[in-house]
């Protein structure tokens, strides 16, 4: 097993296989530039490699996508796992390391990022007009093929199951010791501050709200930016912690103890978001990266990841009766809310690391 840093969080992650072929080009040939699915299938075959960052086997079952695209089409697959902003930094990092990535998969609020420092190719795939406009960009540089929503996950060894939160003001009022992550780097744990003030009269231009709701649990003694990880949790050393709606999900059937565990979406709001797929501008099989992202957008590609608790980012997807199953009650999702000015919470994400040292760890 190996520990993986997607979005600063450590999940597990199955043994990764496979080794890049000899002789690859680190440029895109003339045919990268081909949005023909035909043409693109066909060098990515020849290609015969996907190199991505940051979508590790156990994270929302990319390993289900991997396994068909190597079955389908003779494309192997090889992850380094990253956060976000890690991510970016590999995309900068092409012709200086052989250990730049073809396709990555970043929060949508670092997307505009990666867009304004040229890092990306535009691809729009076949299911460009079934994606909402909030989760893609306008051009083709990124689109979400997921959603995840702020959820929290209470440990019923340490905390009471009639006292498990289920609203920031039962959190805030409760006793409870939170695990948040590292909001410095992690967009889990950004979004999860951008939830705190969206139930407290905020949003993505004002994040103060959000602020001053972990303040008072820093004060409290009860706030933890330490990395979660499914073994602290299984060991017991987590009361409550906040987290992706799939992380949750996914946590406790790797626990394999559902009953031990409460995963509730805040009912005074949270916030919904994605995860976009991004190409290198410079990636050294592109074709392979472009038939990757067009297949997470496909039917099968949106089955594979509802078997790991993401949301489809399609509506239109006919989810298996037993996936269908396993995921939160749509019911679960009325009060939830997307950012509206993606432009406005880019600049916020951007500032929030030393808001986060000064006005809450450093109190």
């Amino acid at each position: 097993m190996k520990f993986g840093k997607k979005s600063g969080i450590l999940v597990l992650s199955l043994a990764l296989t496979g080794t890049l072929l000899a002789g690859c080009s680190t440029q895109a040939d003339d045919s990268a530039t081909s949005d023909n699915l035909t043409t693109i299938t066909k060098n990515a075959k020849k290609e015969g490699m996907v190199r991505s960052v940051g979508m590790p086997d156990s994270w929302a079952n990319w390993v289900g996508t991997w396994n068909d695209l190597k079955d389908k089409f003779g494309v192997k697959h090889q992850d380094t796992d990253m956060s976000s902003a890690q991510e970016l930094q590999n995309f900068k990092s092409v012709g200086k390391t052989a250990s730049a990535a073809d396709i990555g998969d970043i929060g949508i609020n670092v997307a505009p990022t990666a867009v304004k420092q040229n890092l990306l190719t535009a691809y729009k795939t076949k299911y460009w007009d079934q994606i909402p406009a909030w989760a893609k960009d306008s051009k083709g540089y990124w689109s979400a093929g997921y959603t995840g929503t702020i959820a929290f996950i209470t440990d019923t060894k340490n905390v009471k199951a009639s006292d498990a939160p289920t609203s920031w003001q039962q959190l805030a009022d409760g006793k409870y010791n939170v695990d948040l992550g590292d909001v410095t780097t992690a967009a889990q744990s950004q979004y999860g501050v951008l939830a705190a003030a969206v139930a407290n009269g905020g949003n993505e231009k004002d994040i103060q709200p959000g602020i001053k709701f972990f303040q008072k649990l820093q004060k409290e003694h009860r706030l933890s930016t330490n990395n979660l990880t499914v073994q602290n949790l299984q060991k017991g050393e987590t009361q409550v912690a906040i987290v992706w709606d799939f992380n949750a999900l996914n946590y406790r059937k790797l626990i394999g103890d559902n009953s031990r565990y409460k995963i509730t979406i805040p009912t005074d709001g949270s916030v919904m978001s994605g995860y976009a797929e991004v190409i290198n501008k410079n990636a050294a099989h592109p074709n392979a990266a472009k038939l990757a992202r067009n297949y997470i957008l496909s039917d099968a590609g949106q089955i594979n990841l509802a078997k790991g608790f993401a949301r489809p980012i399609r509506k239109d997807v006919k989810l298996p009766a037993d996936v269908a199953a396993q995921l939160l009650p749509d019911s679960d999702y009325k009060d939830v809310y997307h950012v509206k000015d993606g432009a406005a919470w880019n600049a916020t994400t951007l500032k929030l690391a030393q808001l986060w040292q000064s006005e809450v760890l450093g109190k």
